[in-house]
């Protein structure tokens, strides 16, 4: 453990942050792959989950835990993912 009392805030905060980014990604994946399964079983509501996984993807991206442009490239697959499923 540090002895400096700024080191001491620096490891709480980067454990609050890691907590935060870990519940995000989380939710994030979930919502992926709620999508993914969706598709995979062509069911008539992978339409409005892909919605949902859209803004989960860019209420992460806006957070910080995704990059700009992960998010992009991850909503771009998942969105030809469904209109492939077609």
């Amino acid at each position: 453990m540090a002895n400096i009392k700024s080191a001491q805030k620096r490891i709480r905060v980067a454990e609050k942050r890691q907590a935060r980014n870990k519940h995000i990604k989380s939710a994030t994946k979930t919502a992926i792959k709620k999508v993914t399964v969706a598709a995979d079983t062509n069911s008539p509501d992978k339409n409005a989950l892909l919605l949902q996984a859209i803004c989960a993807i860019d209420k992460a991206a806006s957070k910080g835990v995704y990059h700009k442009n992960t998010a992009a490239r991850k909503k771009s697959r998942l969105t030809k993912m469904v209109n492939k499923a077609v």
